[in-house]
Parts: C-alpha cells; structure tokens; sequence
C-alpha cells in the first residue's frame, strides 16, 4: 500500500518522539519515501540526524530555507506529500492548526498541503481532556483532519491516563486506511476466520492448523476500503483488527450461531474460516483417563454454515474457501454450485507458501459463469484485496 508513496512526517516537542523514529523506520520498511519536518521543540527530544539516518532523506526545520531549484521549503514539502502524519502531535501544534495559525514550517505545510492530514495526540492526561483540547481535535476532525486515538497507560509525568502515543502498529493502520480508496463504502461485510474446537473433554479436542490469518487480512483490507466489518473467529493467536466488529468463538455451533444472529444485517458474507465438519457426539464431564486398548470416540455432523447461507442468500454475495490436497478446481467447482456460493478462493494445501499458518497464499478464484482466474503466490493482505477487487467488481456489475 505505502509502496512508492510520499510520507511527511511531522515532529512537535514530546518525550513520545522516541517512537516516531520506529514509525519512519517501518514506513520506510513498506516501500515509502520518508521525509521529516522537525520544530524547535523537537528537535530538544531527538537529533535531526537520527531522523535523517532512519529517513534516509534530510530533515527540515527551517520555513525559508531552499530545497532545489528555488522551490520554497513549505510549499515543495506540502506537494511532494501523498500524506502528512504528524507524531507526536502536542496540544499546542492541534490548537495552532484548528486556529489556522501558520508560524512555524510544519504548521505552513498543514496549511498548504492538500494531502490528507493525520494527527497522533501524546500530551499529559489533563491537557488531552482540557475541553479547548477536545474541541480543537473536534474542529479538526469535522473539517476532514484524521486522528489516531492516544492510548491509555502510565505517562511521562508518572499519571496514568489516556495520552499515550498510539503505538506504531496502530499509526501504520491509521495511515494505510486513510490513504486506502473507500470503493467497498456502504457494504456490511461478514467474515468468519480461524479454526474451530470441538471438545471431547475438559481437556482435549478436535480441531485444525487454521491461524486465522487469511480471515483477519480479508477483515483488515474491507475496513481499510470503507465497508463495514464484523469478524467471527475462531481461537486464533492474532491480535483482534483495529476499528472491527468482533465476536469471539469457539466451535462450529457458536459459530454457527454468531453468523446466523449476524446474517439479515450483512450485504457480504466471506466464509474463510476452517470449520471442523465433525464434533464428538458426546463430551465426557470429567479428563479421559488414559487405559489399555484403543480409544473410540463417536462424531457426528456439525451444521453446514455456507449451505444455510446459500439457502438465504437474497441479494447478498457469498464467498467460501476451498482448501484441497488434491483435484482442486474439480472439488471447488463442486462446492461452489452445490452451496450456491458467488465465488470460491482454492487453494492447494501441498503447494509451498500456501495454506495453514502462512503469510503468503497461492489461490484460484472461480466463479459461478465458470471462470479460473489463477493467482501467484502473495502476501495475504494482497490476496485479500483481490479478492475484495471481485467483490467490488460483482457488486458493480449487479448494480448496472
């Protein structure tokens, strides 16, 4: 998403400066150009070389200073921006911009610039909930200026309270949502992820490799593309999205339960979740003690979530996976007309770099008018806005 893009960020004077060295770091990481603007302040808490080491740009500081060719510092700055992001962003910087004061080069960029503005507040507790604070950030928001939320914890000056620089995983899913096309804006957007448990005892149960991470990357990238998202998972080690309706779960029957409860408010159901087909009928009350001989446990059928889904599906576009080992556009076709599904993501499980607890994926997408469109192997996030791309595209199509 950041791969050839133009980030600015802006540095105020604060102790979270610290963390906007990691957050240049990792912006660079994605592919980004990195440029800094450093005020007096500042430059107090961290060096403009550091900033120009992690950058790998120059950093500014100066309003009338020249960069090349007679280009004026806070004019060339606000065009060369795809983003300006501005962290930490202190009381007085937000107070500055929502009075459309200019005095200083950062704030004569904020005011010339018609990239998209994100502000990361980090001050003390008291002044981040002073009313002239809020509604300043109110005022801003309203005019189109985005924010990332502080988070909450100990401060500097030993309170602890909201004020916190969010940290940078949160501020990198800040900047590539705003900077994202909101092309899926007015979907409701239903995922399921991860795998399912199914108990036999206290202890122990039946389940599979899933992660979950296909599932959260699908979740993730329609968020970031303006739809409405709610998420059904299964145990999963990933960290719930960001700004994501969540409903945590644990066997197929929850989840059977939590999409159906879900189901009349979506316009988009993606069923990526590795849902076991079996449960044991019966669970013991107490741990299986082990003992001579074999154990034998009887399993009956779960609930077929994609098939009841397929049977109410109305208007609604419906996405299932398949996951082979063997025959796989044959057994997708299979599932995709039997199910009533709108789409189907295949994947062979044996392929290198697809599969459980991957980064990566290797997919076909069918359709119900027959077609296979062949994908090489990706980073998920990437496989999941693909597949975003057809649902945009189907939907599109349905409209005209």
């Amino acid at each position: 998403m950041l791969e050839g893009k133009n980030v600015l960020i802006g540095m105020t004077g604060g102790i979270a400066a610290y963390k906007t060295g990691e957050l240049i770091r990792e912006c660079v990481r994605r592919g980004a150009d990195v440029k800094a603007i450093m005020t007096d302040h500042a430059r107090e808490f961290m060096t403009p070389m550091t900033v120009q080491t992690l950058s790998r740009n120059p950093v500014f500081s100066d309003m009338f200073s020249l960069i090349k060719d007679y280009d004026i510092a806070h004019i060339s700055l606000a065009e060369y921006a795809d983003i300006v992001v501005i962290a930490p962003a202190t009381a007085n910087v937000i107070g500055k911009i929502a009075s459309g004061i200019a005095d200083d080069l950062l704030t004569t960029v904020i005011m010339a610039t018609r990239a998209p503005v994100l502000i990361c507040p980090a001050m003390n507790m008291h002044m981040y909930e002073n009313p002239i604070v809020q509604e300043n950030m109110a005022r801003l928001a309203a005019l189109g200026y985005h924010f990332v939320e502080p988070g909450y914890g100990e401060l500097a000056c030993k309170v602890t309270g909201p004020g916190r620089l969010a940290e940078v995983p949160e501020i990198m899913e800040a900047i590539e949502t705003t900077m994202t096309e909101k092309d899926l804006a007015g979907e409701r957007i239903l995922v399921t992820a991860g795998p399912t448990r199914e108990p036999f005892d206290p202890v122990r149960f039946i389940s599979n490799h899933s992660s979950g991470k296909m599932g959260y990357a699908l979740a993730a990238m329609a968020r970031r593309r303006g739809a409405q998202v709610t998420l059904v998972s299964g145990p999963s080690a990933l960290a719930q999205p960001v700004g994501i309706r969540f409903i945590a779960v644990s066997t197929a029957v929850e989840m059977w339960d939590a999409v159906m409860a879900n189901l009349e408010r979506t316009t988009v159901v993606i069923k990526a979740a590795a849902v076991a087909d079996y449960r044991p009928a019966e669970v013991a009350p107490n741990k299986i003690k082990k003992k001579e001989g074999p154990l034998t446990i009887k399993l009956v059928r779960n609930p077929d979530i994609i098939s009841e889904i397929g049977k109410r599906k109305g208007n609604r576009i419906l996405v299932g996976f398949a996951m082979e080992s063997e025959n796989l556009v044959e057994n997708a076709k299979g599932k995709l007309l039997a199910k009533k599904m709108d789409m189907i993501i295949a994947n062979d499980l044996t392929q290198e770099g697809a599969g459980f607890q991957t980064d990566t994926n290797i997919i076909k997408i069918l359709d119900r008018d027959g077609r296979v469109e062949e994908l090489p192997i990706m980073d998920k996030g990437d496989v999941a806005n693909r597949i975003l791309d057809r649902i945009r595209d189907m939907r599109a199509t349905r409209k005209r």
